[in-house]
């Protein structure tokens, strides 16, 4: 069930990128021969004007089938008579297309919610010993912990933990003003809970914010933001633990650098087949 779930929503993704592909394309007045959701024999299609909708046999991506795409053609509204500011626009807004339905996707997640935790000190524990004059404060919205922006409470823990030790760079907002706190000692208290358990706790408590309505955008940006970083953090954890530096610029080769090929050939009017000089994975690294 997992793994068709997954299928799903695989190529949902694609078809909204394909939508994006699609959408340009005609607002830009480039013909298309077929849009069509997923891929093999067709079971149901339809002729509407100069292009033909489908949906096909087997649930997996789907395509925006452009005149002039992949090979020359007459047609003075194919792809590549297109403007080159034309061709670019409609090869991009595949990806924007995602992005739009990730922010979309927040939204529907985080704007029911009434209040949210902030990174905004409200107060100290009694063993806490990352207040004082030189450390933190009451009040204090935590901007910046060891170079990475604190969009969201939750950033706070995940940014420690990925930099284990003690002393930790902040940057911190207070009375208004950016105040920089560089090498602070933060250290854990053991404390043990009503119930016996053992956490290891800084002392610190973050405030309740309830939300108004352009509150709840701005958080649901926020969390869009941080996903974003999400994204990049993972993969410069991936790249930096597993692949040394030779093996690295290889992967690129394979992967991204087939997909910018294919688009800078694309914009250029250079020929499609001159960007297979990389094979690999492009299409589903930089989907």
């Amino acid at each position: 069930m997992s793994v068709l779930f997954a299928i799903l929503l695989f190529s949902f993704l694609i078809f909204i990128h394909e939508f994006g592909h699609f959408a340009a394309a005609k607002l830009s007045g480039v013909q298309v021969n077929e849009f069509s959701m997923f891929m093999g024999p067709a079971i149901w299609k339809k002729q509407v004007g100069e292009t033909l909708y489908s949906i096909r046999l087997i649930p997996i991506g789907g395509y925006c089938a452009m005149e002039g795409e992949d090979a020359d053609t007459d047609s003075p509204r194919s792809f590549q008579k297109a403007a080159w500011w034309k061709r670019l626009i409609i090869l991009v807004a595949g990806a924007a297309m995602n992005f739009l339905m990730g922010v979309l996707l927040m939204f529907l997640v985080y704007m029911p919610g009434q209040a949210v935790v902030e990174p905004v000190i409200a107060s100290f524990e009694e063993f806490s010993t990352v207040d004082g004059a030189q450390g933190l404060q009451a009040g204090d919205r935590i901007l910046e912990l060891d170079g990475e922006k604190i969009y969201v409470q939750s950033d706070f823990s995940l940014i420690l933990s990925l930099n284990p030790g003690e002393y930790h760079d902040l940057v911190v907002e207070r009375n208004g003003r950016k105040v920089e706190i560089p090498n602070l000692h933060m250290e854990k208290h053991e404390v043990i809970g009503e119930d016996g358990t053992t956490q290891w706790l800084f002392g610190m408590n973050f405030t309740l914010q309830e939300l108004t309505f352009m509150g709840k955008v701005r958080y649901c940006w926020l969390q869009c933001l941080d996903t974003v970083r999400m994204v990049r953090l993972s993969l410069q954890m991936l790249f930096s633990t597993l692949i040394t530096i030779p093996c690295l610029v290889s992967i690129l080769q394979l992967t991204c650098i087939n997909d910018i090929a294919d688009t800078i050939c694309k914009v250029c009017r250079v020929s499609h087949n001159a960007s297979r000089c990389w094979n690999g994975f492009g299409g589903i690294i930089c989907l």
